[in-house]
């Protein structure tokens, strides 16, 4: 796969609602099922939509992500209270054995996911506790988002995860994007 990261000067892309056309938040937070105490990382957090929808229903969220260009604009748009800011690659996340009660990915998983970056996300997460992905499809049509031969299939994410140790359902499969959770076993 492609394993880029988004170009943070089209950072502002990234702050349209319409993308919830792709996940709602409702769907994730359906993927995610958090208690209200959660610790809960967004991985790839961008600019924050997708984080702030998160973090309004959860006790702490770890905004994780590369660039901290897009901390910068996070700062801009306003970091709830909740959100602490964290510059980390997906393989190398500075927290705990099993701290985190969950993990979500908004259609970032394609510029991390590989075996290093997954026994990561497994380390830091507690038994039990669950993974929410929505990402663009490597089944798709291509007529949104990065090229296709950047992209995983949801079987391709699925067989990664389980391969990863994670419980893995339900997955969703769309016209260009995917939605899976699972669960560290």
């Amino acid at each position: 796969m492609g394993f880029h990261t988004f170009d943070a000067d089209r950072a502002a892309v990234l702050d349209d609602p319409a993308r919830f056309a792709y996940c709602s938040a409702e769907e994730l937070y359906a993927l995610l099922a958090p208690a209200p105490d959660a610790t809960v990382a967004d991985i790839g957090s961008g600019t924050g939509l997708y984080t702030d929808r998160v973090a309004a229903f959860v006790g702490r969220v770890r905004a994780v992500d590369v660039q901290p260009e897009m901390h910068d604009r996070y700062r801009e748009n306003g970091v709830p209270d909740n959100v602490d800011l964290v510059t980390a690659e997906a393989a190398d996340l500075p927290f705990a054995d099993g701290e985190l009660d969950g993990v979500v990915s908004t259609f970032t998983f394609h510029e991390f996911a590989d075996e290093g970056a997954l026994a990561e996300l497994r380390r830091v997460l507690a038994p039990g506790a669950r993974v929410a992905v929505a990402d663009w499809s490597g089944a798709g049509a291509g007529a949104d988002g990065p090229p296709l031969g950047e992209r995983f299939s949801a079987a391709e994410a699925e067989s990664m995860l389980a391969d990863a140790g994670f419980d893995v359902g339900p997955t969703s499969e769309r016209r260009e994007t995917f939605t899976l959770g699972a669960r560290r076993n």
